[in-house]
C-alpha cells in the first residue's frame, strides 16, 4: 500500500546520504525563535529561506502566542542562560499572516463544533480567532512581553506575512532603551 509519507521518506533518504543534516547545533545560529502558523503556505524554511540550525520553530493554529509556547519559550531561555551569562539570549519573532484558517473560530456553529470535538471552552476559543492579523500579532507581542516566564533578556517582535505577495511587514519590534513599546 503507498503512503503519502512515501515519497517524503525517499527525499529524506536522499537529505541524509547529502549530509544536509550535518552542522546543525542545538542552540540556532541565528538565536531565533519563530512562532507562526501550522497553514502550509506559511513555512518558515520557505519564506524565510531557513536552513537547518539556523532558527528554532514553533507551529501552531494561528501562531498565536498561547501558554504552551510561553512554556517553550521559558525553557529554551533557562537553557540559553546557563551558555550566555550576560546580555541578550535570542529573538521570538511571531509571524502571523492573512487570509488565516484561524479566523473560522469568529464563527459561533464552528466554534462550538469545535470546542464539543476537543472538549474546550468556546471563549478561550473565540479569543483565538485570527482575523486581523496585525491586531492579533501585537496583541501577542504584548502577551509575551508582559509575561514574568519569559526572560527580559528574550526580545519579540511581530510581523505579518502577506499569502498573495509573499512579503513579511515587521508591525512591532524590540524596544530601544528609553523607547515607547510600539
Amino acid at each position: 500500500m503507498n503512503s503519502r509519507i512515501d515519497s517524503l521518506l525517499e527525499r529524506n533518504r536522499a537529505y541524509a546520504d547529502a549530509g544536509r543534516h550535518k552542522g546543525a547545533t542545538i542552540f540556532p545560529e541565528l538565536r531565533l525563535f519563530v512562532l507562526t502558523c501550522i497553514d502550509p503556505r506559511v513555512d518558515p524554511a520557505n519564506f524565510l529561506d531557513l536552513r537547518p540550525g539556523e532558527a528554532l520553530v514553533a507551529r501552531n493554529v494561528g501562531g498565536r502566542v498561547t501558554a504552551e509556547v510561553i512554556e517553550q519559550i521559558a525553557f529554551i531561555a533557562q537553557i540559553a542562560e546557563a551558555a550566555i551569562p550576560e546580555g541578550p539570549l535570542f529573538e521570538v519573532a511571531i509571524i502571523q499572516h492573512n487570509q488565516c484558517g484561524a479566523g473560522a473560530l469568529a464563527d459561533e456553529t464552528f466554534r462550538r463544533r469545535y470546542a464539543e470535538r476537543i472538549g474546550a471552552e468556546q471563549s478561550s476559543l473565540a479569543e483565538r480567532a485570527v482575523i486581523d492579523p496585525e491586531q492579533t500579532v501585537r496583541s501577542d507581542l504584548e502577551l509575551l512581553r508582559s509575561s514574568p516566564a519569559i526572560s527580559a533578556r528574550v526580545a519579540v517582535s511581530a510581523h505579518v506575512y502577506d499569502v498573495t505577495t509573499g512579503h513579511l511587514r515587521t508591525v512591532g519590534f524590540p524596544p530601544r532603551v528609553g523607547a515607547a513599546t510600539p
